[in-house]
């Protein structure tokens, strides 16, 4: 009989992060797929070279359509949307984590 070795217990299996703007919380995909995508795409890229289509397509990546359209309703300024982008993809990444954890 072949092997079979259950892993889940090693898995986070708690669904996306969220972050939260005033009373909004701002759903984040933080599945494998998309941050290999953001990753492969961005990961070497300093935020002060993205240009605007690159924090577009960013934001189409790591925020779903209902995420999007609480976006929307908040009016951000493009300096705004940026740093909401920059924020998910340290969120995804885990670059904010303290050491350790």
């Amino acid at each position: 009989m072949s092997k079979i070795v259950n892993i889940t217990e090693k898995l986070e299996l708690d669904g996306n992060p969220f972050l939260l703007i005033k009373d909004e919380k701002l759903e984040v995909n933080a599945d494998a797929a998309t941050m290999l995508k953001l990753m492969g795409k961005y990961g070497e890229m300093e935020a002060s070279e993205a240009t605007p289509k690159d924090i577009l397509d960013l934001y189409d990546l790591m925020f779903p359509k209902e995420s999007q359209k609480k976006i929307e309703k908040l009016k951000l300024s493009f300096k705004d949307l940026t740093v909401l982008v920059e924020e998910a993809q340290k969120l995804i990444t885990g670059e904010d984590e303290p050491e350790g954890e």
